[in-house]
C-alpha cells in the first residue's frame, strides 16, 4: 500500500494473524507435504538419475549425457516404440476427434429414449483399462473371436489382429475410440451452448444442415475440441496398460518379449517400464522419461499457441 507516496511498512503480524496462518498451515500441511514427497521430489530425482548409471543395487554413478546419446544415437528400439507412439496418438486422436464430434451431434438431437443412448456411449469410458483390454483381446481373437466370426457370416476373411504386426496398432486404436466417451460428453455440453438464435438466423437466411454445422456449429465447439485433443496428446503418448495387457497376452501365447508381434506394440512407456522394473535400468529409463517429457511438451505448446487461428471465443478469435 503506497501512503504519502512512500510504501508503507507491515508491522508483525497480529495474534490473530498467526492463529489464522496457523490454522491454514495445519489444513493445507497433509497437502503440501504429499506433493514434495509424492511429486516435487520424485520429479526431481529422477532428473538427477538420468545423469546416471543405477540399477538400485549399487549408488547411483554419474554418467554426464551418456543416457541420452545412447537414447537418441544408438538405441533403435526406441525409435521404434517413438514410432509406434506417434502412430498411436495420430491415429486415436484424429479419428476420435472425428468421431466424437459425429456422436455428439447424434447424440443431441431431440428423439425419444435419448438418455439411455447417452448412458450407452458412455458406459465404455467408465470400464477399468485392464478389463477392457482382456475384453478385446477376446472380441479380437483370430480364432474364436466375435468380430471374426461376424465377417465370417458375410463371407470375409479376418485379420489375426492382435497377433498381426499390420493390425496390431489399429487394433489398439480401435480400443482407444471405443472409451471416448468423456470426450463425447464434453462435446455434448459445448453444442447444447450454442446459442439457438444463431441457427434460426441461419435458417432464415436459407443455409441447409452441412452449412449451419461447418459456419456455426463447429467453430463454436472449438474451446472443447483444443481442450479434448490437448488431453488426448498428454494421454495418449502416455498409453501403457493396454498396450502391456495386451503385449504380456501375446508374449506368453507366442513366446516372446512384451511389445507384441515384431515389437509393434511397443510404446515409450512400456519400453520405460521394461528398462525401469524389468532391467532395473532406472538412470536410463529416467532419460527416457525426461525426453519424453520434453516431446510431450512441445506438441502440447505447439497446439496452445496454433489455438489463435482457430479457437472461437464467444465470438472472439
Amino acid at each position: 500500500m503506497i501512503v504519502g507516496g512512500a510504501r508503507a511498512k507491515r508491522g508483525p503480524l497480529t495474534r490473530r494473524q498467526r492463529r489464522q496462518l496457523a490454522l491454514g498451515l495445519l489444513f493445507t500441511g497433509p497437502w503440501i507435504v504429499g506433493l514434495l514427497a509424492f511429486n516435487v521430489y520424485p520429479i526431481l530425482a529422477s532428473l538427477f538419475y538420468s545423469f546416471t548409471y543405477y540399477d538400485l543395487l549399487e549408488p547411483p554413478r554419474f554418467v554426464g549425457l551418456s543416457n541420452y546419446g545412447d537414447l537418441l544415437f544408438h538405441d533403435t528400439l526406441f525409435w521404434t516404440a517413438l514410432g509406434n507412439t506417434f502412430y498411436y496418438a495420430g491415429g486415436v486422436i484424429a479419428g476420435g476427434t472425428l468421431l466424437d464430434i459425429g456422436l455428439a451431434l447424434l447424440l443431441n438431437a431431440r428423439v425419444r429414449g435419448m438418455g439411455v443412448y447417452r448412458t450407452l456411449f458412455f458406459l465404455p469410458s467408465v470400464v477399468p483399462a485392464v478389463a477392457g483390454a482382456l475384453i478385446w483381446l477376446w472380441v479380437l481373437n483370430p480364432q474364436y473371436g466375435f468380430l471374426n466370426s461376424v465377417l465370417g457370416l458375410v463371407g470375409l476373411p479376418g485379420p489375426s489382429w492382435f497377433q498381426d504386426p499390420a493390425w496390431s496398432k489399429p487394433s489398439l486404436i480401435l480400443l482407444g475410440l471405443w472409451t471416448s466417451g468423456q470426450a463425447i460428453i464434453i462435446y455434448l455440453a459445448a453444442l447444447q451452448d450454442v446459442p439457438r438464435v444463431l441457427y434460426e438466423a441461419a435458417e432464415i437466411d436459407g443455409a441447409g444442415p452441412w452449412s449451419r454445422t461447418r459456419a456455426i456449429t463447429l467453430p463454436m465447439i472449438t474451446p472443447a475440441i483444443l481442450f479434448n485433443v490437448v488431453i488426448g496428446i498428454i494421454l495418449a503418448f502416455q498409453y501403457f496398460t493396454q498396450a502391456y495387457i495386451v503385449g504380456t497376452g501375446l508374449g506368453t501365447v507366442l513366446g516372446g518379449d512384451i511389445g507384441g508381434p515384431l515389437d509393434s506394440t511397443l510404446f515409450v512407456g512400456l519400453y520405460l517400464y521394461n528398462h525401469a522394473f524389468a532391467y532395473l535400468h532406472m538412470g536410463y529409463a529416467s532419460a527416457m522419461a525426461w525426453i519424453f517429457t520434453l516431446i510431450i511438451l512441445a506438441l502440447t505448446l505447439g497446439v496452445m499457441r496454433s489455438s489463435g487461428r482457430w479457437v472461437y471465443y464467444g465470438g472472439v478469435r
